[in-house]
């Protein structure tokens, strides 16, 4: 009985040690495998747009609206941390999000936008994140860029924030993990206890402090895999639910604050498109196939 005990025990915390190693998000950067199937698909001179049915929650009120996830490939200056214009040896490869949000409190409009640069052929954090809100009462923004440490300003309307110019060491943050998920589905989401730097849209809409907060991450796999990040500081979960299958596509997403909804989106739909050669007043046609208003 002894012995099955023992037996037990050492087995799980084998079993702990080997998801901490597989899925440590302070680990060294390591070259990451890009197989045939993912260059097909992503460098093919299309972006993917993924549309959702959003509930947000803000006053104290679910509104409706609309969400977006825009991925696309590019080639990334190192120095600069920008789009470049011209191929050059010295680009890095990024994979960039770009996630929106539109909805209406009331009389007046929402809009969130946050980006993030994530590097292709390794797995070191972002190169660049970004998110701005605009509402009728002003705007706000925040840019990270990761250089030898995170060189982070935000700069807003409100009196007990202002303009802020901060460093933070190197870690790991919540507006990744969307890019992590679509580079190798489950192998490089964080597992069991970590730190984490929470969105960039959540700090500006919670109003928290640039800091790293303690974090809980778990999964669940599946036809459809679920992946939840619990903030317990903040008593905020998220919960990301994406194909378990290349290209490893989000389902959905939500999260909550206590006991609270604050986020619900579910996909509209999904296309592959060169959508920067689609300005013309002819192509709003592609609005109605995407499922936009």
């Amino acid at each position: 009985m002894k012995s099955s005990f023992l037996f037990s025990l050492l087995f799980s915390t084998f079993s702990a040690l080997t998801i901490s190693c597989q899925n440590n998000p302070i680990a060294k950067p390591k070259t990451r495998t890009i197989s045939a199937q993912f260059n097909s698909y992503w460098y093919n001179g299309t972006a993917e747009i993924s549309t959702y049915k959003l509930l947000q929650n803000r006053y104290g009120e679910l509104r409706e609206g609309q969400a977006s996830l825009i991925f696309v490939t590019e080639n990334f200056l190192k120095k600069e941390q920008v789009k470049a214009n011209n191929s050059k040896k010295d680009n890095i490869p990024v994979l960039k999000l770009n996630s929106t949000k539109k909805f209406n409190t009331g009389i007046y409009p929402y809009s969130i936008m946050q980006s993030v640069f994530s590097p292709v052929k390794t797995t070191s954090f972002p190169i660049k994140a970004t998110a701005s809100i605009q509402e009728w009462c002003g705007q706000t923004f925040i840019q990270l860029n990761h250089r030898k440490q995170f060189e982070v300003q935000s700069y807003t309307y409100f009196a007990s924030e202002g303009d802020q110019k901060i460093n933070l060491d190197p870690l790991l943050t919540e507006n990744e993990l969307w890019n992590l998920i679509r580079l190798s589905g489950t192998k490089e989401l964080p597992i069991g206890e970590f730190k984490i730097l929470p969105s960039l849209e959540a700090i500006r809409l919670k109003h928290l402090s640039l800091k790293s907060y303690a974090a809980i991450g778990t999964l669940q796999k599946g036809n459809i895999n679920i992946y939840t990040l619990n903030l317990p500081e903040l008593k905020r979960t998220l919960t990301i639910s994406f194909q378990s299958k290349f290209p490893f596509i989000i389902e959905n997403w939500s999260e909550t604050i206590g006991n609270h909804p604050a986020t619900k989106a579910t996909r509209i739909t999904t296309k592959k498109l060169a959508y920067w050669q689609l300005n013309g007043n002819k192509d709003e046609v592609f609005r109605k196939e995407l499922g936009l208003k």
